[in-house]
């Protein structure tokens, strides 16, 4: 029985979609019980996330029956701010679980996870110093700010003391939280899982380009809207989120012959029918992903991708496919490259390609080994798992 945690963030997003794509893993692919037990920030008031973090979490009693009740072996803990924290950990071993903590983000010491504002990549906060995001007010509430970056700096190294083994989704989010200092040994590579793949090529008959992402700044979706505009290609962004209004805006500015369409949030089925009529995805995030979930699940659709070369993308993106972060001109020169005709010839390879890249990096047969692995070492005590991350 493996019992997962996770805190589930205002707004919902990959992680969210990661966390029930490795329960239906662990039922249907390792064939043991799992069971989700989470909170959610998005009905939790502010001063009671405060509270969760100072106190390094609230209601670990609750940890403990779950894990008596279920049999547990194992936790495998997600994001675990602001309530969770280090004493679920504490709860769970006390009642004989061991626990794999799985870093999605950079939360350790980022207290927005994104190493990310002002629109460049920021790693000024560094293992238990905190000060640079509270002297910043990266929360957007000084109080909320302060709490974060006092709960981080008080129990970084307790958290990460208490699990058995580490894991993360690439290998640049190893690398990268060991250089901002993170209290961790090796931490080991478990990539997102995807559950279907298509047959083949999608076919392009819309002939637009396609985001889908939460719109903040990270994103970089202005980048997105100004690169279709200069290569006249349509484009539709599936997502909402804080920047819609000012990426509206940008938007409107803009030519007539590439038209942007913001759909908002849309249902799995209203997605697979915008994949299927999409030329190409673009995923032009100007922060460093931890992984590139959307990225791997367009190109598991059957579509090139246009991206970024930041982050975890390059693990996953062929090179001639990707461009520096912020380059309008450049990102469109790819989208030209990648979209031309998309219903036949190159682009149709593009897109078988597409396919065999992601399977071979995230599909259910190749995932599955790896997370038993993690799971092996953790109940053997041993600190390390499949492939080192760093």
């Amino acid at each position: 029985m493996i019992l997962f945690l996770h805190h589930r963030y205002r707004t919902a997003g990959g992680e969210e979609r990661a966390v029930e794509d490795l329960l239906w893993l662990v039922r249907e692919r390792l064939g043991e019980d799992a069971e989700l037990l989470e909170r959610d920030s998005a009905v939790l008031g502010r001063s009671r996330a405060a509270v969760g973090m100072l106190a390094g979490g609230l209601r670990p009693d609750e940890v403990g029956r779950a894990v008596r009740r279920t049999g547990a072996r194992i936790v495998h803990a997600h994001n675990l701010h602001p309530t969770l924290g280090w004493r679920a950990l504490a709860a769970a071993r006390e009642a004989g679980a061991r626990v794999v903590l799985h870093l999605h983000q950079y939360r350790l010491v980022c207290a927005i996870g994104v190493c990310f504002r002002d629109g460049e990549e920021c790693t000024r906060c560094h293992g238990r110093n905190t000060l640079p995001g509270v002297a910043l007010n990266c929360r957007g509430s000084r109080a909320e700010a302060a709490a974060y970056g006092a709960g981080l700096a008080l129990w970084q190294r307790r958290l990460t003391g208490l699990a058995d083994v580490c894991m993360g989704p690439c290998g640049f989010a190893g690398a990268r939280l060991q250089a901002l200092g993170a209290p961790l040994g090796e931490t080991f590579v478990v990539p997102h899982v995807i559950r279907e793949f298509a047959a083949g090529p999608a076919p392009g008959d819309g002939g637009h380009a396609l985001v889908t992402a939460r719109l903040a700044p990270e994103k970089g979706i202005d980048t997105a809207i100004g690169a279709c505009q200069i290569a006249g290609m349509p484009l539709v962004i599936a997502g909402d989120g804080p920047e819609r209004a000012r990426l509206q805006a940008v938007a409107a500015g803009g030519t007539t012959t590439a038209p942007v369409t913001f759909a908002g949030q849309v249902s799995a089925g209203e997605l697979t029918q915008l994949r299927a009529g999409a030329r190409l995805a673009l995923v032009p995030s100007r922060s460093a992903e931890t992984f590139g979930l959307a990225a791997a699940e367009a190109m598991a659709a059957g579509l090139p991708v246009a991206a970024s070369r930041v982050g975890a993308l390059p693990e996953l993106v062929p090179g001639e496919w990707l461009v520096p972060p912020g380059d309008a001109p450049a990102l469109a020169a790819a989208i030209t490259r990648l979209g031309d005709d998309q219903a036949g010839g190159a682009g149709r390879a593009a897109g078988a390609r597409a396919i065999e890249l992601a399977r071979a990096a995230t599909a259910p047969e190749v995932v599955a080994p790896a997370l038993a692995s993690v799971y092996a070492r953790a109940m053997a005590g041993q600190a390390g798992a499949t492939s080192p991350a760093a």
